[in-house]
């Protein structure tokens, strides 16, 4: 395995993950139903179906056959399952306010519960002034903020968005997810990131607390550190990620 490996960066449930402050070498696919994979159908589209087609992304790149992972929001849940069925190809972990229990899920259960019609007026609504959306979670919107903004909630169709609020439901409510998560954080090195003003609503046991080797909240920035603090979201990285493994 090489001392360094590269960072995976799983994006959460909108959007991707802009990681242009990180200057080490990475790589960050599109998820089933986002971007270049848009097209693919709801019925396709799981958070085990995700852990799947990562898996089959880095088997197509010989240099990720061991990685370090990145995982945001619900990329953070993907992170750790796939750690979990592909242990042999993750050395570390950076969950940033991923998914543990179903109270992390307040929005994407209830966009997994609309019906076509309701998750397309919601994201219309959204495209239609990406900066106020923007605005629940980001202080304060700058106009390239608001840019990428436009571009995440084009990235995906609201079908893409349903399968995955279900499938996150379905998933993290399962007792069987959070021994998988207990057993990911025993045996891997994780990490734990997450902003200030959001840390509150990050339900994280306390056993993950106390058995991840790193765990650091970010000043002035909300659950979307990578856009509102870039270079102290990309200073933890390097903090967690670029340092050899203890002998």
């Amino acid at each position: 395995m090489p001392s360094q490996p590269s960072a995976v960066f799983v994006h959460g449930f909108i959007g991707s993950f802009e990681t242009a402050a990180y200057d080490a070498p990475h790589f960050a696919p599109d998820l089933l139903g986002y971007g270049e994979h848009r097209e693919v159908p709801f019925e396709r589209i799981s958070l085990p179906a995700q852990v799947e087609h990562l898996r089959a992304c880095l088997d197509a790149r010989p240099e990720l056959d061991v990685v370090d992972l990145v995982g945001h929001s619900v990329g953070g849940a993907i992170a750790m399952l796939f750690a979990a069925t592909y242990p042999e190809r993750v050395r570390r972990i950076v969950n940033i306010e991923g998914n543990f229990t179903l109270d992390d899920a307040f929005w994407s259960a209830s966009v997994g519960r609309m019906t076509p019609v309701e998750a397309e007026t919601m994201l219309a609504g959204f495209r239609a002034d990406p900066a106020r959306w923007l605005s629940g979670a980001i202080a304060k919107v700058t106009p390239g903020l608001a840019h990428v903004a436009e571009c995440w909630l084009d990235a995906q169709p609201a079908s893409t968005l349903r399968a995955m609020g279900r499938s996150v439901v379905e998933v993290t409510g399962d007792a069987v997810y959070l021994e998988q998560l207990h057993e990911v954080v025993e045996r891997h090195p994780v990490y734990l990131l997450a902003g200030e003003r959001s840390r509150g609503g990050w339900n994280v046991p306390e056993w993950a607390l106390e058995g991840c080797v790193g765990y650091e909240v970010l000043r002035d920035c909300g659950h979307l550190p990578m856009l509102e603090q870039p270079e102290a979201f990309t200073a933890s990285l390097r903090r967690f990620l670029l340092h050899p493994d203890k002998p």
